[in-house]
């Protein structure tokens, strides 16, 4: 099989990219490095089998050829900030929704097979039914960037019926491991960094999350993807994610035993009933028995995949 990652020098992306290039298949790389790096895979760039080309999506005619004999497009290219929509919703838009529909024009035109989406748990947006499984309804983002990815999702389901593309919407609770440069966990090394005796925290710290551990997220998102192609759907969605969750102070407590700090806490106290930003879903639990059903469990929980992950960032950000 050939494979296209967009956003494949990002945190997730990159990940795929080293297991696919390392399990010997052909992979083509597209990202604007935006947010991606390309140092994340210079190890894999003298490989045979891996090609990188520094793509915009938002420009349609960029993709257009590169998709000739391309089997399979893993999807992870997007604005990765959820705050930023409040204060610029056209950069959510043009990236993830634009950059979406430029992609299905190539994959139709190009005659792709299949399309595995990295979608996300914002589309629930505050879900009163939780762990919330993939039928919940209505789906009522409360973030742009929630909208954004429902959106695509919508324009993917279209796609798949109209012109048979194939394809896998797979909603990540927070992903968290090495390479990663946004969210909680992340801002708060950068924090303590900047002054070891005080950490802010956003909100006020009894959000409550789930949290999946990269490692397992990509393990998930391979076997799905064999799933998928054993089976007769056009379209599919799975949730992944860990079946525990855990709260913000609990991972400001995690971060500064991994620094071996003892901060004072000092609290925004948050908007809107202690969210840490406009849009912050302050609960979150996926349900994954669907894809429990298919024979697959994670390795780590939340708190084990927050303290594994503040070890390899302290670590990383020295």
């Amino acid at each position: 099989m050939y494979f296209l990652i967009t956003g494949g020098a990002g945190f997730i992306g990159s990940h795929l990219v080293k297991l696919l290039v390392n399990s010997g298949f052909k992979v083509i790389v597209v990202d604007n490095l935006a947010s991606g790096r390309k140092n994340y895979i210079t190890e894999l760039l003298n490989r045979n089998n891996l090609e990188f080309y520094r793509i915009d999506l938002r420009e349609k005619d960029e993709i257009m050829g590169i998709l000739r004999n391309i089997n399979v497009v893993f999807h992870f290219a997007a604005n990765p900030e959820v705050r930023i929509g409040a204060q610029n919703p056209g950069d959510i838009w043009s990236n993830n929704v634009v950059a979406t529909y430029n992609l299905l024009e190539a994959m139709r035109e190009n005659k792709v097979r299949y399309l595995v989406f990295a979608s996300s748990s914002t589309v629930y947006g505050e879900a009163s039914k939780i762990p919330t499984p993939e039928d919940y309804a209505p789906l009522e983002p409360i973030s742009i960037y929630g909208a954004s990815k429902l959106a695509c999702e919508a324009l993917i389901s279209g796609y798949a019926h109209t012109f048979k593309i194939r394809s896998l919407v797979i909603r990540y609770a927070n992903i968290i491991g090495p390479r990663l440069r946004h969210g909680v966990i992340y801002d708060f090394i950068m924090k303590l960094k900047r002054d070891p005796s005080r950490l802010e925290i956003l909100g006020d710290g009894s959000q409550r999350k789930s949290y999946l551990h990269v490692s397992d997220a990509i393990d998930a998102t391979m076997h799905l993807f064999n799933v998928f192609r054993e089976n007769d759907k056009l379209f599919d969605v799975y949730n992944v994610g860990s079946e525990d969750w855990i709260t913000v102070r609990e991972i400001a407590e995690i971060v500064s035993r991994a620094m071996g700090l003892n901060p004072k806490f000092e609290f925004t106290g948050g908007v809107e009933g202690g969210r840490g930003w406009v849009g912050d879903v302050k609960y979150m639990l996926l349900d994954i028995s669907k894809l429990k059903n298919t024979g697959w469990v994670p390795r780590l929980n939340s708190r084990e995949a927050v303290e594994k992950t503040a070890h390899e960032l302290v670590s990383e950000l020295h």
